[in-house]
């Protein structure tokens, strides 16, 4: 047996609160940005995705974000 049929067996022996943990680090993984997954409490954190500012980010916009000015 393989270890991902290993992981399969534990993952599927999970409580339904850490099974969706677990569920919201793979997805952080799969996207590759940091997502935080649901409190302990049951509540969902306020999720921010900043890839709308990132796909409009252009060469040209250069230095346009920094924090000193330029030399």
């Amino acid at each position: 047996m393989g270890s991902v049929e290993q992981i399969e067996r534990v993952i599927e022996r999970l409580a339904p609160e850490d099974f969706e943990k677990l569920s919201a680090w793979i997805e952080q993984r799969r996207r590759g940005r940091s997502v935080p997954y649901p409190t302990s409490a049951g509540t969902s954190p306020i999720l921010r995705d900043h890839q709308g500012f990132l796909n409009s980010y252009a060469p040209e916009d250069e230095g346009l974000y920094d924090d000193a000015p330029s030399r």
